[in-house]
């Protein structure tokens, strides 16, 4: 039995917390700290929010383009040249082949610190981002760490593709591809996993399936169309088009999954 095997497992609690405004916070939120990472694909709709809630904000190159052209757009401010002063990242990563020398400029008089990796053509802007929080974050604190990562999905499926491995390669981190439709998170095999729904933001389609390998055992609670010890892959049975049924989904499994979840258009207003 599955449940035999993985019993003595720690439990990790998942929470989509970080789309709701700051003051609408649940107090069993699992994750105190967030890093931001911003890619070259159009900026969600929530981005203002995130901003709000991460501790660090780095740019992969061109995504720093993003963030000058669009952050405006998205806020309620009348003066475009405040807002771009007000939505400074900290760090701009990669190989510097997107990013306009205006904005690179920009950014560099403002104090975001421009970490030029154009020697590095062996892994992605996005590899080189998360490797770097990575680096920095000591092992005790990245339980209590959630990157955050806009612009993952969408364009070509080829890149779409690089960004999902990323999070076999950081399987010890917390990240969460997003966009306006829908978010992708890890849910390692080397745990129990708890998913706390925000209703209000999020649901109710969801899937859940594993890359790369095979599930041999999968067993879940809180779906429309629950797994009970099912094996799963692909060209075989996979759970998608799954329905939320309940505010908690566990999930445990004999391989590392996705979880997605489509979201819904947030009320930026209470931001």
């Amino acid at each position: 039995m599955l449940w035999r095997t993985v019993r003595s497992m720690d439990v990790m609690m998942h929470s989509s917390s970080f789309l709701l405004p700051k003051l609408h916070q649940p107090a069993s939120t699992p994750v105190k700290n967030y890093a931001l990472v911003v890619l070259n694909q159009h900026l969600p709709r929530s981005m203002p929010r995130l901003w709000s809630h991460a501790n660090l904000r780095i740019c992969a190159d061109g995504g720093a383009n993003r963030i000058f052209d669009e952050m405006f757009q998205m806020t309620n401010d009348e003066d475009e040249k405040a807002t771009r002063n007000r939505y400074i990242p900290e760090i701009i990563e990669g190989d510097m082949d997107s990013i306009r020398p205006e904005v690179k400029l920009f950014y560099s008089s403002q104090g975001s610190k421009i970490s030029d990796k154009s020697h590095n053509q062996e892994t992605t802007d996005l590899h080189k981002c998360i490797s770097r929080i990575h680096h920095h974050t000591p092992d005790h604190e990245k339980a209590n760490l959630c990157v955050l990562v806009t612009g993952a999905l969408g364009g070509r499926f080829d890149h779409e593709a690089a960004n999902i491995n990323v999070l076999y390669l950081f399987s010890d981190m917390r990240i969460v591809l997003l966009s306006d439709d829908c978010l992708i998170r890890l849910l390692p095999r080397t745990h129990r996993h708890e998913l706390h729904i925000e209703s209000s933001v999020e649901g109710p389609h969801c899937g859940l399936f594993p890359v790369g390998a095979p599930s041999s055992s999968t067993t879940n609670t809180g779906l429309k169309w629950n797994l009970s010890e099912s094996k799963m892959r692909f060209g075989s049975m996979i759970s998608t088009s799954n329905i939320v049924q309940s505010a908690k989904v566990t999930v445990q499994s004999d391989a590392d999954l996705l979880w997605t979840i489509s979201l819904r258009k947030p009320d930026l207003k209470s931001s």
